[in-house]
């Protein structure tokens, strides 16, 4: 036993006296650069023109959503009235720039009224009120009338059934719809968020 202890001993010291050094330059195998700062290194980076703070994967591909958007447009219209006052053009000008971005996206253009009046005399109006946006919306800001649909509801759908002169007019409002086949980036936030323009 002795004789093997002493053998295991004299090839352990062994080994440790033999130092390998290494005098030549060794060769970086894999990229480790973020190129487009994703925080994934280009030997793993599948997607290189991935928008910039969006969600990715472990492959550097942005994570993306459907767009089906729904929003109130704050027009104020006139009582019994389709008219649009061309200071609320910029609410509209906005679905008209997100349309232009998105080409595959459609809007669908609700027109809600107070119910004061008839069903038929309001349903004509409400109509009336969501042609009037489609029209803004293909006349002034070019989108073509395929990817337009305007809906009127009556008073079928009130968001305010106190019967106030304040609910009367926040009932007589337009939504706007957006959906399509394009997706949108799944952006996610991060510590420069508060610093970027919200849009």
């Amino acid at each position: 036993m002795k004789t093997f202890i002493s053998i295991l001993a004299i090839t352990l010291l062994s080994a440790c006296s033999s130092i390998v050094t290494m005098d030549g330059n060794t060769t970086q195998v894999h990229d480790l650069n973020d190129l487009d700062t994703d925080g994934v290194i280009v030997a793993r980076e599948r997607c290189n023109d991935t928008v910039m703070g969006a969600t990715i994967d472990n492959y550097g591909c942005g994570k993306v959503t459907a767009i089906n958007e729904r929003s109130e447009l704050k027009i104020l219209f006139p009582n019994d009235s389709f008219y649009i006052d061309p200071m609320y053009y910029e609410q509209v000008e906005v679905i008209a720039s997100f349309m232009s971005e998105f080409p595959n996206t459609q809007v669908t253009i609700e027109g809600h009224c107070s119910k004061t009046g008839s069903y038929e005399h309001n349903l004509a109006l409400s109509q009336n009120r969501a042609d009037a946006v489609t029209s803004l919306l293909a006349e002034r800001y070019s989108i073509a009338s395929d990817r337009l649909t305007a809906i009127g509801y009556s008073y079928d759908r009130p968001v305010d059934e106190s019967g106030t002169d304040i609910a009367h007019t926040r009932n007589r409002r337009v939504i706007a719809e957006v959906t399509g086949e394009d997706t949108t980036a799944d952006m996610k936030w991060h510590i420069y968020t508060v610093d970027e323009e919200v849009k």
